[in-house]
């Protein structure tokens, strides 16, 4: 029996290789497995290569996966572009009825299609495709078929129909590779965890997060992969003094947070980097004025149009500093789906507390993929409410109150409550007015920053401290990078470091690396960026780079890591 099983499914966009991989881990995740999808596409609406890869597993899953047990492939082209990932005792499953594969001892041919048509649906292609994998597998069939009666009850007239149509579909795929007598090392029984658990995508975790830190208001225009986000608001932000609008820019989207924060309502987008790039000179005004709103920035491939439907982590400089003089936005960078619910609260608390935009800073790859999780637990949120002017500080002295007053965090004088100020994107002096006098933009300046010390909190993982290399990834590529080290935790010689608090990093994470003799960065860029960034707080920081457009694969950061560590020691020999 096996603790793991890794499935691809791979053709053209429409044909369903993406449903197969979710209705996959669905099922599973369903009885009580652990399950992680991924999936990629090219940018057209239909067709185009496409391929979507679902690992199940007794234990918690870090990654999708390196080698496939099976690989389900229903054309040519899949089958010559993803044949040399199969295990070489892994088994293909192809589509006959499009192309056919010689001498394959080990490959399943299957006319997909026609057996689909024989259930009376054309569109059960990917139900025959999850029944021959369940039977490669060893699950058994009512793991399928009750999960066909849940998904497709619904209260309509025809839904006999449908799930007899689907489960017929289960049992075309089953026969037909049972026919064969092929199969790969079973399935355990699923695990037995600790409290309910769901099937959730990063964005929903998210979305969840910041509904339950008080978000009052969503503003987003569709962009490439952060219209899921948009689309989830608008079914389930709901409720008296709730509002979700589509923009028709990115401008119109970042320039209506910005009202919305004045008013003292707790606002969010959601983009991507084409989007950041325009939202530039609002978040500039929101940083200058002290207004809250968080900004959800969903990394795909860049610059320009670049990979829109692909994964990467090069918008960290940008989010850091998206406008033009002196600035520094706060960033908090979720790395599984789990977290993704804790950072959008947090991400709406900073804004709050501090007085300022923030920059939650997701990926294609965490906001998409399917992940059990453990339930968010919706009440243990605790909202912040920023400060605002009462009654007796609305009139300061003799004279009209000093929003900016100082260099310390002020009081927000909401419109329709006590108090008044000009927001003023143009430097100001302590009452909002426009000077071009330097000691106020001294003053100002010191002011803005000083602000973000509010948000510094020592929330950090670390384990093996003691070791002089560190493993620090950020974001995403959290999931590979933990399983790289576990790999490799037992050589004693390597630390562990995380935390989705990029900026401000938490203190005494920033004092523990910098007394490192080196941390190595795994991260999803060409200018290895964060590594970068830690080298300019003093940390002696090395990237181990990759853009490809996909996640990192665990053997590929085991092996890079390894070496590192090895020329270390070989290092240490010759001294």
């Amino acid at each position: 029996m096996a603790t793991d099983l890794v499935v691809r499914f791979a053709g053209e966009g429409g044909q369903g290789v993406v449903t197969a991989a979710e209705g996959l881990a669905q099922a599973a995740a369903r009885v009580g497995y652990h399950v992680q999808t991924f999936s990629t596409f090219p940018s057209q609406i239909k067709g185009g290569p496409t391929w979507a890869q679902t690992r199940i597993s007794t234990r918690p899953v870090l990654a999708a996966g390196d080698q496939l047990d099976v690989l389900v492939v229903l054309n040519r082209y899949a089958y010559d572009h993803h044949i040399e990932e199969c295990r070489d005792d892994g088994i293909v499953v192809y589509n006959s009825g499009d192309f056919e594969i010689e001498d394959g001892n080990r490959c399943i041919g299957m006319e997909v299609d026609r057996l689909a048509r024989e259930t009376g649906n054309p569109l059960a292609a990917n139900m025959v495709m999850i029944g021959a994998v369940a039977a490669l597998a060893g699950m058994p069939a009512e793991y399928f078929t009750d999960f066909i009666r849940e998904r497709f009850t619904r209260g309509r007239a025809n839904d006999a129909v449908i799930i007899e149509g689907n489960i017929k579909a289960l049992d075309l795929g089953m026969d037909t590779v049972q026919e064969t007598g092929l199969t790969v090392a079973g399935l355990d029984s699923p695990p037995l965890t600790e409290g309910p658990r769901v099937l959730m995508r990063g964005y929903e975790a998210a979305s969840l997060g910041a509904i339950a830190s008080g978000l009052d208001v969503f503003v987003g225009y569709p962009i490439s992969p952060a219209t899921t986000m948009l689309t989830f608001m608008e079914r389930y932000l709901t409720g008296d003094g709730s509002y979700v609008g589509q923009s028709s820019s990115e401008i119109e989207s970042i320039t209506a947070l910005i009202g919305a924060g004045f008013a003292g309502k707790r606002a969010m987008t959601s983009t991507a980097g084409p989007g950041l790039s325009l939202m530039s000179e609002g978040l500039g005004l929101a940083w200058m004025a002290e207004i809250p709103l968080v900004v959800v920035n969903v990394q795909r491939g860049g610059p320009s149009t670049g990979l829109p439907t692909k994964t990467e982590q090069s918008d960290l400089l940008t989010a850091l500093n998206p406008g033009h003089g002196d600035l520094r936005i706060p960033i908090i960078a979720p790395g599984s789906v789990e977290e993704c619910f804790y950072a959008a609260a947090h991400a709406i608390n900073w804004a709050e507390r501090y007085q300022g935009p923030v920059i939650l800073l997701s990926e294609a790859s965490v906001a998409e993929r399917q992940q059990d999780v453990p339930r968010p637990p919706l009440s243990s949120i605790r909202p912040e409410s920023r400060v605002t002017v009462n009654g007796s500080e609305a009139i300061d002295g003799d004279g009209p109150p000093r929003r900016y007053r100082g260099e310390q965090l002020t009081p927000f004088p909401v419109p329709g409550g006590p108090g008044a100020y000009v927001a003023n994107g143009s430097e100001h002096d302590e009452y909002g007015d426009t000077t071009h006098l330097p000691k106020w933009h001294l003053q100002m300046t010191h002011r803005r920053f000083g602000k973000l010390a509010l948000l510094e909190e020592d929330l950090f993982e670390s384990e093996g401290t003691e070791a002089q290399i560190a493993l620090m990834p950020w974001g995403g590529s959290k999931g590979p990078s933990r399983a790289a080290y576990l790999a490799l935790r037992d050589r004693g010689d390597l630390a562990w470091y995380f935390t989705m608090f990029l900026n401000p990093l938490p203190p005494a994470l920033l004092e523990e690396l910098r007394a490192k003799e080196l941390v190595l960065v795994p991260e999803l860029n060409y200018l290895g960026q964060f590594a970068g960034l830690l080298r300019q707080q003093g940390v002696r920081a090395e990237a181990i780079t990759q853009y490809t457009g996909l996640p990192f694969k665990e053997r590929f950061l085991t092996e890079r890591i390894r070496e590192r560590l090895e020329a270390r020691t070989g290092e240490l020999v010759r001294v």
